[in-house]
């Protein structure tokens, strides 16, 4: 009998009904072992590949130009908000090995590779009057040279959370308005360089983590929080300053939009949309107050960015729950961001269950509390899911399916692509190599996850391409290099040497053409 129905001897409140669901999808996702689940499952043309960011993988933190950004700052001197004390400065060396990275591709058999361009590589100083860094022009070139060359897609995301210190330091990054205008003239250099080649887009990775982690929680740079939360971390107003910098997020997405559809997209025939995330909520319990609480974190989570895209403002819950602290757009600034995309990238890695909390208010109030929600991964003492090395990812695989078909029904079915979908184990020094190539649980956890996928798409989920996370272990932000989220190994101790471990052969043999 499989772990998962074991666990539920002796809670016999939740139910017969709730056991057979769970057997059906045992015995479900048991069938996605046979080898006839493979690409070719899939809608012809649908798209496979793995994503990567800059800061976590290219290294040359000084090299050739490269400006710092608020994450090189953001590690130096406050190492401590790293678990290992580690930095991004090498990482696992992407600037010096892309061509060795991208004949792993190719051997792997993949259809595209999602990478985020470092800001302050082409535009060191952040703006074009500062000057084009043209060695930072040449690298980008070379990697997207190289990729067509072996038959791979540059997916590019324009903004994956490394700031110019530059900007930071002139106006607050995202705090500011002005960040409208310069996202908006670096997003152009990189249409002008590179979108003969170039022909899909990302302006942003994840406002909302960016927003939640950088301005909130002071857990990434650049690592503001509110004082009375008493965190190590720079002083800001966790109250407004995530809102802000998310509605000045939207605002450079949309201006960056403009420009693509206006200028460049009727001669480079490319499209462009935005990465949001999003976990799959479920009520803890069945009633009207955890319903709600599930819905409004959703709206909190995925609807925060999805509802202005699609209708031209926030969500009404939100609306109703932050108030005067939620920013509002202009007429002409509704008009500029409804509709501002031409697919949705859809980051998914876990799910919880939601429950009704209050909501402090006055001097309390912040946007921790502002969905009158607590998350949970366990109900009746039994997680929804395995733990994983990151204590906040519980595998649920069926979420994705679940997710993508209440943006079906909620957002008019708008096209996706899965831009992230990963695990990742910890770091552990005493494996043997032959041990840490071992990742059972990845394979299962992406093997699963396609699965369910699948099962959207054939409910009509509008769903183009899956990009794991990730083709290599990297810098995993906080987590340093404590976590390996890699289909293939990197050996930091040895040159960052790179092996493929179970998942990433097991992948490859689902790809084979």
């Amino acid at each position: 009998m499989p772990k998962s129905i074991m666990a539920f001897r002796g809670y016999p409140d939740l139910g017969l009904l709730v056991l057979l669901a769970l057997l059906i999808n045992v015995i479900a996702v048991s069938s996605s072992h046979d080898t006839s689940f493979n690409r070719t499952s899939f809608p012809r043309g649908f798209i496979f590949g793995t994503a990567s960011a800059s800061y976590q993988y290219e290294g040359a933190a000084k090299e050739d130009g490269r400006g710092p950004s608020i994450w090189d700052t953001y590690t130096h001197e406050h190492p401590e908000r790293i678990t290992d004390r580690s930095t991004g400065d090498v990482a696992n060396n992407q600037y010096h090995r892309y061509k060795k990275d991208v004949q792993i591709m190719q051997k792997m058999h993949l259809d595209a590779y999602r990478f985020s361009i470092s800001w302050s590589r082409v535009l060191p100083k952040g703006k074009l009057r500062g000057g084009v860094n043209r060695e930072g022009i040449n690298y980008y070139n070379k990697l997207i040279n190289r990729l067509l060359q072996k038959g791979l897609q540059p997916f590019v995301t324009i903004f994956h959370w490394d700031l110019p210190q530059a900007l930071e330091d002139e106006y607050g990054g995202f705090l500011s308005p002005h960040i409208v205008n310069d996202f908006r003239d670096y997003s152009e250099l990189l249409f002008k360089e590179f979108g003969d080649r170039v022909k899909h887009w990302i302006t942003l990775n994840e406002p909302w983590t960016f927003s939640n982690n950088g301005y909130a929680g002071g857990s990434l740079a650049p690592g503001r929080c509110s004082a009375w939360l008493n965190l190590n971390c720079t002083g800001g107003n966790s109250g407004t300053e995530p809102y802000l910098v998310t509605h000045n997020q939207l605002l450079a997405h949309a201006a960056a939009v403009e420009v693509y559809k206006k200028k460049y997209q009727a001669a480079q025939k490319g499209a462009i949309g935005i990465t949001l995330p999003s976990h799959w909520i479920m009520p803890l319990s069945d009633t009207e107050s955890d319903r709600g609480a599930a819905l409004r974190y959703l709206d909190s989570m995925f609807g925060w960015c999805m509802d202005p895209l699609t209708n031209g403002d926030y969500p009404h819950s939100m609306r109703s729950l932050v108030k005067d602290r939620l920013p509002k757009f202009t007429k002409e600034q509704s008009k500029l961001v409804k509709g501002s995309f031409d697919f949705i990238g859809l980051n998914y890695y876990t799910a919880y269950y939601a429950t009704y909390a209050t909501q402090p208010t006055g001097d309390r109030a912040s946007y921790a509390t502002d969905a009158a929600a607590n998350l949970t991964a366990s109900r009746n003492g039994i997680l929804l899911g395995p733990a994983t090395a990151s204590s906040w990812l519980y595998i649920y695989p069926k979420g994705i399916q679940e997710i993508l078909l209440y943006i079906k029904r909620k957002y008019h079915n708008p096209l996706i692509y899965i831009t992230e979908n990963g695990v990742g184990e910890f770091n552990n020094a005493t494996l043997s190599r032959k041990e840490s190539l071992a990742d059972q649980q990845r394979l299962e956890y992406h093997r699963d996850h396609l699965w369910y996928l699948l099962r959207a798409i054939k409910e009509g989920a509008n769903v183009k391409g899956y990009f794991a996370w990730s083709l290599l272990d990297n810098f995993e932000w906080s987590s340093g290099y404590t976590i390996r989220f890699g289909l293939n190994f990197v050996d930091y101790k040895n040159g960052n040497k790179r092996y493929p471990k179970h998942s990433a052969r097991w992948y490859k043999k689902f790809l084979k053409k």
